[in-house]
């Protein structure tokens, strides 16, 4: 369905009926169907009401007219609350990965009263080299390789999303991009999940957050890249389910 917050148009699906409500945040090429079969699948493992969104310009959402700037996940962070208001939801667990994981902990850090958990996959809290190298790498696949009509299947322009994310990583004003001067406000505990073949970044990134945050667990998985959903989906939604349980309060998710 489409839902409109704040005057813009997204895409918006959910599944499961439970009180409790996960939602989740792709990643920076990412949109609801990129999510694939795991929304469902994560519903059934922990009982709980999952949403998933397509960030304006992503999928079907509507699109943006104007380029990104460094502050852009600050920017998508502010409008959790304004979603959670039009879905009609108190508090949530948040789910992200990549750059979603990233708007997760800032989001979480803007509005702690209204994040319960967070669920972070290959977070970033800043620019690591062996994540610039993989994304301009990532510009020649897109340029020499059938990634565009890969990626076609998922967004409704797909050139005008590829080129806002590389653009913006490999600006040279991103290059200081850091969040972890945020992360003290944050009072959300948070699983943290790590491939440990991830090609954007290293386990430097789980360290720094652990540092800092007041309560992590932190899951590695082998044979595993960049978005551990799919590469090692049971593992995820296994340690996902076990973590809610330990961590949700009964009734804490209420619907406004």
């Amino acid at each position: 369905m489409m839902l409109v917050v704040e005057g813009v148009e997204l895409e918006v699906q959910d599944w499961g009926e439970g009180e409790e409500t996960i939602l989740l945040l792709h990643e920076g090429l990412g949109s609801v169907s990129h999510w694939r079969d795991f929304p469902e699948r994560l519903a059934a493992a922990t009982g709980a009401r999952v949403i998933a969104w397509s960030r304006q310009g992503h999928g079907r959402s509507q699109k943006l007219n104007a380029g990104r700037d460094p502050d852009y996940m600050h920017i998508e962070a502010e409008r959790i609350g304004p979603l959670l208001n039009a879905l009609n939801v108190r508090r949530a667990h948040l789910f992200g990965q990549s750059d979603g994981a990233s708007i997760a902990l800032l989001a979480a850090a803007m509005l702690p009263d209204r994040v319960e958990t967070m669920i972070l996959e290959a977070p970033h809290v800043l620019v690591e080299q062996i994540t610039y190298d993989s994304i301009a790498e990532a510009r020649q696949i897109y340029l020499t390789t059938d990634l565009p009509r890969k990626l076609a299947r998922h967004h409704a322009d797909v050139d005008h999303i590829f080129w806002m994310w590389n653009d913006i990583w490999l600006d040279p004003r991103f290059r200081n991009w850091n969040i972890e001067a945020v992360l003290p406000a944050i009072r959300a505990p948070a699983l943290m999940i790590q491939g440990l073949d991830d090609e954007y970044g290293t386990l430097d990134q789980l360290r720094r957050i652990a540092a800092i945050l007041p309560e992590t667990e932190t899951l590695l998985l082998e044979r595993c890249k960049h978005a551990p959903h799919r590469d090692q989906p049971e593992a995820v939604l296994n340690a996902t389910a076990k973590f809610l349980k330990q961590h949700a309060r009964q009734g804490a998710l209420d619907k406004v």
